[in-house]
Parts: C-alpha cells; structure tokens; sequence
C-alpha cells in the first residue's frame, strides 16, 4: 500500500512537471494594428496641432516596430527621429520617457539607460495599453517641451480610448 501510494506520487508529480515544462509554447499576444497606429498618430498631431505646435507622432507596435508616423507640415527635420526614439523607448521599457527620466535624473544606477542604442530618453514617449498589455506606444517630438509632446500623445490616447479594450 505504502509502495503503491509512493508510484501514485510519482507520477502525479511527473506529470506535474512535464505539464509545467510544456505549458504554453506557441503564445498569443496582442499588437498594433496599422489602422490604430494611423488613429493613433493623426490623433496626437491634431492635439499638438490645436495648441500650434508643430510635431511628428511615431507609433510602434510591441517590439518597437515603426507602424504609422504622421508629421506636420512645418515640423523639423529632426522631430521625426526624436518621435521614433521615443516611441521605440517607451514600449522597450513599457513607461513613459518622462518616467525614465526622471528615474535617470535621480537615480545614479539609471544614469546608463541614455547610452542604449536607440534609446531616447526625453519626455514626449508613451506606451499604448490594452488591460496590463502594451501593445505599443506613440512618440512625439516637436512641441516646446517633452512634457508638452506627452500631453498630445495622452489626448490622443484619451481620444481612441474605446479602442483600447
């Protein structure tokens, strides 16, 4: 009895184990439709646009791939990569650029993020989210200040709100 509850045990616990070494090997995950990222980047250079400012708006998709970038007519040369960079950083980190800063800012140990490739860190980055998932995130550069480039991108997130459900 003691031997066959033993064996019981056993394969209870194998097979425990085989299921959790198994468990999920094809994963779904969610990500940026083109459609959204166009909503997505119109959307913030409108807001910019309503305060005159002129910027561009990079949207990426969950591993930093450039999906839409909508620039204004009188944006610089320079906005465009600026607003990719910060799109790329914001989702790689999944937080604002504005967070990271200030993270950089006071935090020593931090300090090293600004010397990641492709890392930009300057207010104007936001993550795009569904529930707890980031599904990418939109950049902005151009306006007088990065604080002022993240308020875009959050009017324009607040405006496809009911997208991102």
């Amino acid at each position: 009895m003691k031997r066959t509850r033993s064996t019981i045990t056993s394969a209870l616990l194998l097979a425990l184990l085989s299921a959790a070494a198994s468990a999920q090997p094809v994963r779904t995950e969610r990500n940026m439709s083109l459609d959204l990222a166009s909503q997505i980047a119109a959307a913030t250079v409108a807001a910019c646009s309503a305060n005159n400012y002129n910027v561009t708006a990079a949207v990426v998709d969950r591993a930093g791939t450039l999906r839409a970038l909508h620039r204004a007519d009188a944006a610089g040369p320079h906005t465009v990569g600026a607003a990719q960079a910060k799109a790329y950083t914001s989702a790689s980190a999944r937080n604002t650029t504005s967070a990271m800063l200030e993270n950089v800012q006071k935090n020593p140990g931090a300090a090293t993020l600004v010397h990641i490739p492709g890392f930009l860190i300057l207010g104007g980055g936001v993550p795009v989210r569904v529930g707890n998932d980031v599904i990418g995130a939109v950049g902005v550069g151009g306006a007088p200040g990065g604080h002022l480039d993240e308020q875009c991108a959050m009017a324009a997130l607040d405006k496809v709100k009911d997208l991102l459900k």
